[in-house]
């Protein structure tokens, strides 16, 4: 293969600009300081006197700010430099705590914003881990680019160089390739320390956006890897997988992708051999015919994945081993295994050409699975990290949009998307630490992150814990369902009970749905440097508050997600979430309910039955959803010709969201030929502005319709300028939905209301009534609580607590031994208080 032509190589080149601007570079004999931004200063010290100016593995790009102050002086024998953001002090020796600190000037909040050499980081805000493998709960991660002591050190030190000429990622190694004009991964030819300071205080997505200038920014990933994936490690019969996705269909669940793990290859092998993980031969006695198995799965709407354990290399039972044994010099009839050696360019030719034949018979792309350690044949050349990197290459071969699923490898991991964490233990602490992880993982700039949602081995059957597993996988990244080969670990909805299967069933549709969002936030990641997943902190840095709740998140633009991570409590009879809302007024994005959260924002528990989850939408909103296709089309991820756009009153502001599509063509979606459509609601006005851009990406026509969502019931004629084809109300949700006859989607949509649409007041006497219901207390703690919620006096709730109450138990008689005096659980409360308080 060569690269000429490749998308993902193309891109590769054209983000290499290793070298600083001269200008912005202050250096003696032996260290050199670049300004890279205001913000970013790269620091080197070199005994020999030579510097590195090519790219390397985590940084491809050092010159990307022209709006640079670089004020440079000495005093008491020491170099000063000055950018208006930082202060340098340097003594102009090796570096030591002594002789070398910067001063992140403009930083108040914290006694710990001067940076002195070798110093710890007790501020960072961490980053991600390489693998949750066995790990139950909560693990140390490494360190990101963030701090809240506003600075922080990219070390990049011993990272290998890499140079991008011009061909093929085959042969990446070897001085043959570099004389034909090739492309290498190679040792430093020289030792020196060689880091990045971060002082951006605490300005975070800022320091992010530079930080994917740094190290070249997340790819986009095709629209269909953003739906559910199906996942087991399981030795299907080719029958029985087939059956399996097809009765997901005839259930209403849809799916994008399927993973088939590593009993697609012969496992079963001649001891002589090894062991059998590591495999490039279908199982015919599972799929005696691989190519119609995919090609039926293709024919259902999936793309393929297989699972591939590298490290064995390839042995002479397998059916290309002649092949790749002669090109890498090896009498086949000796039968001796080919080496799986990365540094060995025929190797690596014919590794790929093992992988093409399979690719041509209908695999979309590759899970690498490689957990064997970081050693290869050239010094500090993480043998992962190679596989990412000529494997994402390689894999935009022939005009496709590339994309690898393998093990993150450390700070410029996220060129390499999607990211498998590992094999999760099935736990409530694995999914109490998933969202942390995730969230986390932002501030290395790794935003794909793909967990075995449902968790993948040992630990126990908790029905509610898989549902509530479920609902955060609708709002992590990637939704990739998986479990292990046991009869009783699968994650199929029909193995659960009825209501914890209608909750699995509803969230994965609801994913679904949430493509075109999800596929806009794909493109805001590329282009604008901001992960879908951001912690709470990035929006308020300065707000002690954002800091407290690590599992909360945004999920783009629009919503933020509080996964439920327990179990629910026994007298509530459902599960909380701890919250935190920033300023300003927020709806429950299902139930329509509004929230008041004052300066400083509000901290709260929200406490939720099984099928519902706390997810937040600020006032203004808009979140487009697809409407869901049905029966053979239910796995389609094809730009939507049926809309569903769900909005919140009360803004005073207009609600903006650009809703970006394509034709699904890597080249072309790299050009920028998309479709833009902008949705604007201001309260009154709604509107879906005509396609800019590639109008042949979308639909000629498309139906709208519009739900007002937190209102009371607004009648069919309260909207004009539209056609209203139909009208509905649902109390439950307390929304307002309007479909709209089918329009032209390049002239759009425009409808307004006769005034602005206001937020309608939140039942609470009636929403305590059902929470009551349910709650396992006494009947006279009850009815304390109803009268509360009808005489809307919020300062009773105290004394509510503090009470006490007598009640009787037992089946018979009323004597003193069968009364018990206690207080309303504090449980109870909180669901009571996040009722009376929601505004």
């Amino acid at each position: 293969m060569s690269a000429q032509g490749n998308g993902a190589y193309a891109e590769f080149v054209s983000m290499s600009k290793p070298h600083m601007n001269s200008e912005h570079v202050i250096a003696g004999d032996k260290w050199r300081i670049g300004v890279i931004t205001n913000s970013l200063l790269r620091f080197e010290w070199s005994d020999s006197g030579v510097f590195e100016d090519n790219a390397t593995q985590v940084v491809v790009n050092r010159d990307f700010s022209d709006d640079v102050t670089v004020n440079v002086s000495e005093r008491d024998g020491l170099l000063i430099i000055d950018t208006g953001e930082l202060y340098v002090t340097y003594d102009k020796k090796p570096f030591s705590k002594e002789g070398l600190s910067v001063v992140v000037k403009h930083l108040t909040t914290s006694q710990f914003n001067t940076w002195h050499y070798g110093d710890d980081a007790p501020g960072n805000l961490r980053g991600t881990y390489r693998t949750l493998d066995t790990i139950d709960g909560r693990c140390e991660l490494e360190e990101g680019v963030l701090s809240i002591d506003g600075w922080a050190i990219l070390d990049d030190s011993k990272s290998n160089v890499v140079a991008y000429e011009g061909a093929s990622p085959k042969a990446a190694f070897g001085e043959e390739n570099i004389n034909a004009g090739g492309w290498r991964v190679s040792s430093r030819d020289h030792k020196e320390t060689d880091f990045y300071f971060f002082g951006y205080a605490h300005n975070y997505k800022e320091a992010m956006k530079d930080f994917y200038k740094l190290t070249g920014p997340q790819p986009l990933l095709p629209r269909w890897a953003l739906g559910n994936w199906w996942s087991r490690y399981y030795a299907y019969t080719q029958d029985e997988y087939l059956k399996l996705h097809d009765r997901f269909k005839k259930e209403g669940i849809p799916f994008t992708t399927a993973v088939i793990d590593m009993d697609w290859h012969i496992t079963d092998i001649d001891p002589k051999y090894g062991y059998g993980w590591t495999g490039y031969t279908w199982n015919e006695d599972l799929y005696p015919d691989h190519v119609k198995l995919l090609a039926d799965l293709k024919d259902r709407g999936l793309k393929t994945t297989l699972n591939i354990h590298p490290r064995d290399g390839v042995r002479g039972y397998e059916k290309p081993y002649k092949k790749i044994a002669e090109k890498v010099g090896i009498d086949p009839a000796t039968d001796e295994t080919v080496e799986f050696d990365l540094t060995n360019p025929q190797f690596m030719d014919g590794y790929f050409d093992m992988h093409h034949d399979l690719e041509d018979e209908g695999v979309n792309f590759w899970w690498i699975d490689w957990q064997q350690g970081g050693v290869t044949r050239q010094p500090g050349l993480d043998p992962l990290w190679m596989l990412n990197h000529v494997h994402y290459i390689d894999s935009a071969r022939d005009g496709k949009w590339p994309l690898t699923f393998s093990r993150y490898a450390g700070p410029g991991s996220h060129r390499y998307p999607v990211g498998f964490s590992g094999d999760s233990i099935v736990s409530w602490e694995s999914l109490r630490f998933q969202p942390e992880f995730t969230a986390t993982a932002s501030n290395i700039g790794f935003g794909w992150w793909s967990h075995d949602i449902g968790g993948h081995m040992m630990g126990y059957r908790d029905d509610e814990l898989e549902a509530r597993w479920y609902q955060y996988g609708t709002f992590a990244p990637i939704n990739r369902l998986h479990s292990s080969n046991s009869a009783f670990t699968s994650k199929e909805p029909w193995n659960f009970r009825p209501e914890v299967r209608r909750a699995m069933v509803d969230t994965l549709q609801l994913r679904h749905r949430l493509i075109p969002y999800v596929y806009t936030m794909n493109y805001r990641a590329h282009n604008d440097g901001e992960p879908i997943i951001e912690p709470m902190y990035w929006s308020e840095p300065d707000n002690v508050d954002a800091y407290s709740n690590k599992t909360e998140f945004w999920f783009g633009t629009q919503l933020v997600m509080a996964p439920i991570t327990s179990p629910s409590d026994k007298n509530v009879a459902k599960a909380k979430a701890d919250v935190w809302l920033p300023e300003g007024e927020w709806f429950d994005f299902f139930s329509g309910r509004r929230y008041l959260a004052q300066k400083n924002g509000r901290k709260f528990e929200a406490w939720r039955a099984l099928d519902k989850q706390p997810v937040f939408a600020p006032a203004g909103a808009l979140v487009p959803l697809a409407q869901l296709e049905e029966g053979d089309r239910i796995n389609s991820v094809a730009n939507p010709s049926a809309f569903e756009v769900i909005v919140f009153p009360g803004s005073s502001e207009k609600g903006e969201f650009t809703l970006i599509e394509d034709d699904g063509l890597f080249n072309d979606a790299r050009k920028g030929k998309t479709a833009r459509t902008k949705l604007t609601w201001d309260g009154q006005r709604f509107t879906v502005a005509g396609v800019d851009g590639d109008v042949t990406a979308v639909p000629a026509q498309r139906t709208w319709t519009l739900t007002v969502r937190g209102v009371d019931n607004l009648g069919e004629s309260a909207v004009k300028g539209a056609h209203v084809v139909s009208y509905s109300y649902d109390e439950e949700t307390m929304s307002a939905s309007y479909e709209f006859e089918a329009v032209s989607s390049t002239e759009g949509l425009k409808t307004e209301f006769a005034s602005i649409v206001k937020p309608a007041a939140n039942p609470v006497a009636e929403d305590t009534r059902k929470m009551l219901l349910d709650t396992q207390i006494a009947y006279n703690m009850k009815e304390a609580i109803y009268t509360v919620a009808k005489s809307g006096d919020v300062r009773e709730i105290a004394s509510i607590g503090a009470q006490k109450f007598d009640y009787e138990y037992g089946l018979h008689g009323h004597t003193p031994e069968h009364m018990v005096t206690e207080r309303i659980p504090s449980e109870v409360v909180s669901a009571f208080e996040e009722i009376m308080f929601r505004s």
